[in-house]
């Protein structure tokens, strides 16, 4: 005989315990290497190596070679944060040095193939900036590359060591919630302050250059499924004044799983920066005005905790996608931001593109390389 279904059925009423019960503990904030402290050279100062800097110099990382091209921009990055560091103009010199073991690589994506290239045959540990490439097949010889020569190589995909989805990311990887069934990301903020930038001759701003945080993350609680299959749409908003598409949305399938992320970028009033994670066994969501304040809250059968989070996401997840390659060197094993797990995400990213251009779905991997026009030099 089957069941009625009652009112609160209709109403879709919680069934998880009204209970507040304790966060579990996880460890979710940076982790410092025990005693490796190396040698580290930033290559591109440009506005968002001060993040990189005020982070390292916070987690007390050695600096002691700044470059780029603009050498006053190098010189201004030392007086501001590492006073004793080297200024250079040419990257070689840099890679030259026998004291610089890390290299962080934090110029355009056209500058910093051939530098993170040609770090990597100078035998030093690289963390690339993201996107980590423009072309999947360069990125897995790069990945090869590292291997022969017994480097480390990470891409500073911050994103993932924010508090909130560090937490999150480790309540997935502690079987907190089960196996993953739906991530569902939903970001609307203001973009315009990227007018008359050069962040503005970007097309898809919102969804390479912006949104590879987002794609990454759904990669990362999605570890080890691959993707089938992506759909993506993207368009101008009413009476925007920046030149890239401000509004786009993904909807990406996953074997027994699915996922969505929705970008408004052209939203002046009540910023809100939202996350869902569904499993078999519970269920995450993260909620907050901005990318820096944000609030977690788990549902289990037990009931339902909000852990007390600190840190923000700028400069502490800087701080931990160095923190990790650390971490990894001195541990001798693969950091959990490599670049090899970053082509999964990448792949995802590229396919998304490409279904925005052509109008229907896209498989993620069967698109080597970012679409042409997504951003100057693809």
């Amino acid at each position: 005989m089957s069941k009625t279904p009652s009112r609160k059925d209709y109403s879709l009423a919680r069934k998880t315990p009204d209970r507040l019960i304790p966060a579990p503990r996880l460890p979710y904030a940076p982790r410092d290497p025990k005693g490796y402290r190396p040698g580290i050279a930033l290559i591109g100062c440009g506005g968002i190596s001060a993040t990189h800097l005020a982070a390292y110099r916070s987690a007390g990382y050695p600096v002691i070679a700044l470059c780029d091209v603009v050498r006053e921009k190098a010189r201004m990055r030392m007086r501001e944060y590492f006073p004793k560091a080297g200024v250079y103009t040419d990257f070689r010199r840099v890679l030259d040095r026998g004291d610089v073991s890390v290299v962080d690589v934090a110029t355009h994506p056209a500058q910093r193939e051939p530098i993170v290239e040609a770090a990597i045959r100078a035998g030093k540990h690289v963390l690339s900036q993201k996107p980590f490439v423009r072309d999947l097949g360069l990125g897995e010889r790069l990945v090869k590359l590292a291997d022969r020569h017994r480097v480390k190589l990470a891409v500073n995909q911050n994103g993932r060591f924010a508090p909130h989805f560090s937490w999150m990311r480790h309540a997935i990887t502690a079987g907190l919630i089960g196996d993953v069934v739906s991530v569902h990301t939903a970001v609307h903020w203001d973009h315009s302050w990227t007018i008359g930038t050069p962040f503005e001759r970007i097309r898809d701003l919102v969804l390479y250059d912006f949104g590879i945080h987002w794609f990454d993350i759904v990669s990362c609680f999605f570890s080890g499924r691959k993707a089938r299959r992506v759909m993506t749409i993207r368009t101008r908003s009413l009476r925007q004044k920046a030149r890239p598409p401000f509004l786009a949305e993904a909807i990406v399938e996953y074997p027994g799983g699915q996922a969505s992320l929705v970008f408004d970028a052209a939203l002046p009033f009540g910023a809100r920066d939202l996350t869902y994670v569904g499993g078999t066994a519970g269920s995450l969501a993260s909620e907050g005005p901005n990318l820096g304040k944000q609030s977690v809250t788990i549902y289990t059968p037990r009931g339902y905790a909000r852990p007390k989070l600190s840190g923000t996401w700028f400069p502490g997840g800087f701080h931990g996608s160095m923190a990790e390659l650390l971490c990894a060197i001195e541990e001798n094993r693969d950091p959990s931001n490599s670049a090899r797990s970053n082509l999964a995400s990448l792949a995802l990213c590229f396919a998304a593109i490409a279904s925005a251009d052509k109008g229907r779905a896209q498989v993620p991997g069967r698109v080597r390389r970012l679409p042409a026009g997504a951003a100057p030099g693809a």
